[in-house]
């Protein structure tokens, strides 16, 4: 069983900056091919060829919205210190009309409404992508990029979510739970290899290198109840993201839950061994609370992905707005 405090105890002891780092680990970060100031790994892999060859095969005819809603409320990391997400009015026209916080006097804040609001949250809520600072091993993220000499008081100096550009790929929904004849996967199922395989062959779609390949679980079902969607959530094996990135050459992974690996983890020596895998030794970042419930209902399994986030500078994180647009 998924259990927070158990999780919450692993993250106190090896929380820097979300580095694990454990030296008897035979495991190290990757080197990229693409140079030693690389800061984006796989995504590197999307070239103006391969914009201008899926957006060629756009229908045009209909498109699905594949973020979530932003509530308080709403799922997230509090198990683990991390701040829920929090809106609140700045300014209502109500108020205004009494503060006149612009100096404009009550007869003109009376004929010009004024509405404002602020939101605090962390990074990783909501429909969000990892970016490759998030997890590292013994110190270090991808490319050897060292937390010592580049993660300061305002983020990291390399890596941050400001680095991801635009993503705009073919991408590929496997529908585990419909291959399997369930709405939802059990909880704490762990996604294998073969799993996807024979989904895959199910929905008679092959993967191909530069795909950006979202694994639907069908826990995006409780998305509005925060404890039953957080609580004991299936995910993928370590061997599905291998199948995944190394068979499969997916640049980018996502699925529908909240951590896209399942807990607890496969291995002793690391409680977040496919973050690691992926981040760290891949270079292939991670979309979260990904919304593919349009998608599974009309069994689109093939499609423009089309999604670019925010650019919080030097953050290990950023929300994405991503969009799934049908083929010809």
């Amino acid at each position: 069983m998924f259990d927070t405090k158990v999780l919450n105890r692993a993250l106190a002891a090896s929380l820097i900056a979300g580095l694990v780092g454990n030296a008897a680990l035979a495991q190290e970060v990757g080197k990229s091919p693409w140079g030693p100031k690389d800061e984006i790994g796989r995504l590197n892999l999307i070239t103006p060829e391969s914009r201008a060859a899926i957006l060629s095969r756009i229908d045009g005819g209909r498109s699905y919205d594949l973020a979530v809603e932003y509530f308080i409320g709403m799922p997230s990391w509090e198990a683990a210190g991390d701040p829920p997400y929090q809106m609140w009015m700045t300014h209502t026209p109500h108020g205004t009309a009494v503060s006149d916080p612009m100096k404009v006097g009550k007869e003109m804040n009376e004929h010009v409404s004024y509405t404002g609001s602020a939101v605090s949250m962390y990074a990783h809520m909501g429909t969000h992508i990892d970016a490759l600072n998030h997890f590292g091993l013994n110190g270090k993220i991808w490319n050897g990029y060292a937390a010592t000499e580049y993660l300061g008081d305002q983020g990291w100096t390399v890596t941050g979510a400001e680095k991801l550009p635009p993503i705009i790929a073919r991408g590929v929904m496997v529908d585990v739970a419909a291959a399997k004849g369930m709405q939802m996967l059990p909880d704490n199922y762990r996604v294998t290899r073969k799993d996807l395989q024979q989904t895959l062959d199910r929905q008679g779609v092959k993967l191909k290198q530069g795909d950006v390949v979202l694994i639907r679980t069908g826990r995006m079902q409780h998305y509005k109840n925060a404890s039953a969607y957080m609580n004991n959530p299936p995910g993928l094996s370590i061997d599905a993201a291998k199948f995944l990135v190394e068979d499969g050459g997916a640049i980018v992974v996502g699925a529908d839950n909240l951590s896209f690996e399942a807990f607890p983890a496969e291995t002793e020596n690391n409680y977040v061994p496919v973050h690691t895998y992926l981040l760290a030794q891949q270079g292939a970042p991670i979309i979260e609370l990904v919304n593919l419930e349009g998608l599974s209902r009309d069994r689109i399994y093939e499609f423009a992905f089309v999604g670019a986030s925010l650019k919080f500078r030097g953050a290990d994180a950023a929300p994405i707005r991503p969009v799934a647009l049908p083929l010809r």
